[in-house]
């Protein structure tokens, strides 16, 4: 099956938050085998895990990270080409007074090179990256 979209951070989260939200889950479950995540987001993911205390809670995160989300979706590097979008669009938007958190441009690129839909929860944050498709799926 060809991939069609990416998934930020904010949507492989909501599966295990307080309130997982059904209507994502829907879709995960029709399209999850057309997302992937970018290594961006991977590092967020394993950051997050790590920053915890020892506990029931970290080792039900680390466990879903890696045999839920690495096992599901396939991680896109950042690569060169990924890089130079984002160093082009990071210089257009910072002249604009717009800068961008950095993890965003960066997952914005993969998204954007691969030619994926970018799916995130957080559209204001992606909305100004130029030609991004972006998507909510939690509403």
């Amino acid at each position: 099956m060809t991939l069609r979209y990416l998934l930020d951070t904010s949507i492989v989260s909501n599966p295990v938050s307080r309130t997982p939200d059904p209507q994502l889950l829907e879709r995960l479950d029709v399209d999850g085998p057309e997302c992937a995540i970018a290594a961006p987001v991977w590092h967020e993911l394993t950051f997050g895990c790590r920053r915890l205390p020892r506990g029931q809670r970290r080792v039900a995160l680390e466990a879903y990270v890696e045999q839920v989300v690495r096992g599901s979706f396939p991680i896109l590097p950042y690569d060169d080409v990924a890089a130079a979008w984002h160093g082009h669009e990071r210089a257009r938007l910072e002249a604009l007074g717009k800068p961008a958190p950095y993890v965003d441009g960066q997952i914005a690129a993969v998204a954007q090179v691969n030619r994926l839909v970018l799916v995130t929860a957080n559209t204001k944050n992606f909305a100004r990256f130029k030609g991004l498709n972006i998507e909510n799926w939690i509403r």
